[in-house]
């Protein structure tokens, strides 16, 4: 009998990897973080640490959740359906975008970092979601050239947006927010080498649009 699967199959099939209820809470997650980092009155700094502490918790709880079998059971009931199947069992993604988000608020100017930021909240969801379900052709393990022009104009689009809202203006505006865009897709592209995208991407793009505001300063 043939194991070929009919188009609509496979896209069923591609549906499924979506995860949309994980993409939604990383950018609710995220849109939430915002408005509270924006509404406060502390500093980016305070506010690194504080999601540091949030980072080490959850690497504390991916520990004892690999040592004693009932917590993990408590936690793949509580947090199942926003897990993906190789994180029940081992390290979830949370710690790691905890800490990316806190080591471009330490390391890097504010403004970058955010930027850096929204790159990861609202990039990494739409990049994945186009690449599931049209990333034909592939350019890394995992990566599809779809997947990373999505990425592309999300980023580019949080950057132009981001700068006008700051009332940055001038022809630089255009053109930092196109090679941030490339910044930013080019960090998602990354964990294909097994490193988490919730990392690579805040903290390589961070750095890169750090790099590009000594050479094309907006900041």
């Amino acid at each position: 009998m043939s194991s070929s699967h009919s188009p609509v199959d496979k896209i069923q099939h591609k549906r499924s990897d979506l995860h949309i209820a994980r993409k939604l809470w990383h950018m609710s997650t995220g849109v939430l973080g915002l408005i509270l980092f924006f509404r406060s009155e502390q500093d980016s700094t305070l506010w690194g640490y504080g999601v540091l502490s949030i980072a080490l918790l959850g690497f504390a709880a991916d520990y004892f959740r690999q040592k004693y079998p009932l917590f993990n059971k408590w936690i793949i009931r509580l947090m199942g359906p926003l897990m993906r199947k190789s994180e029940r069992e081992g390290v979830s993604g949370l710690p790691f975008y905890a800490l990316g988000i806190a080591l471009s608020l330490l390391f890097y100017d504010k403004n970058l970092a955010l930027i850096s930021i929204m790159f990861l909240i609202f990039s990494d969801p739409v990049s994945s979601f186009f690449g599931v379900l049209y990333g034909k052709d592939k350019i890394l393990p995992n990566k599809s050239l779809q997947g990373f022009v999505a990425g592309f104009f999300t980023c580019y689009l949080v950057a132009l947006f981001y700068l006008l809202n700051a009332n940055v203006g001038g022809v630089n505006v255009l053109i930092f927010s196109l090679v941030g865009g490339i910044i930013g897709a080019g960090s998602e592209l990354i964990s294909a080498f097994n490193i988490d995208d919730n990392l690579t991407i805040p903290v390589i793009s961070g750095l890169g649009l750090t790099i590009l505001n000594y050479f094309l300063p907006v900041f």
